[in-house]
């Protein structure tokens, strides 16, 4: 399974979509090596959260950028509502990294 194709990025070379994928792919991914990554703030994160999964708040995305393993390792993302964790996704690909997933909401997991 890996991301679609996008458009051009701004320095002009395609990058992959974040793929979107649902529960089961994303647990499989998980099973496999993929990290999971909870883009949501720290009091949400502490609120609740899929077990294993590390807390990088969407606005820290690109500092702690480095704390989330190789470029070409898997990351599954998640958020509250799938808006948060897309965007981060986004970031993550400008940074180049390759295999990015979008779970959306924690509620999908």
């Amino acid at each position: 399974m890996l991301p679609a194709r996008a458009g051009p990025d701004a320095d002009g070379l395609a990058r992959p979509a974040p793929a979107r994928i649902d529960g089961q792919q994303a647990r499989k991914l998980v099973n496999e090596g993929a990290r999971l990554v909870d883009v949501r703030t720290p009091a949400e994160y502490a609120d609740g959260h899929i077990d294993g999964a590390l807390n990088v708040p969407l606005h820290e995305v690109l500092e702690r950028s480095g704390e989330l393993g190789a470029k070409d390792q898997p990351l599954v993302l998640y958020c509250r509502s799938g808006r948060r964790s897309a965007l981060a996704a986004q970031k993550l690909q400008g940074l180049g990294f390759t295999l990015v997933y979008d779970l959306g909401s924690k509620s999908a997991w």
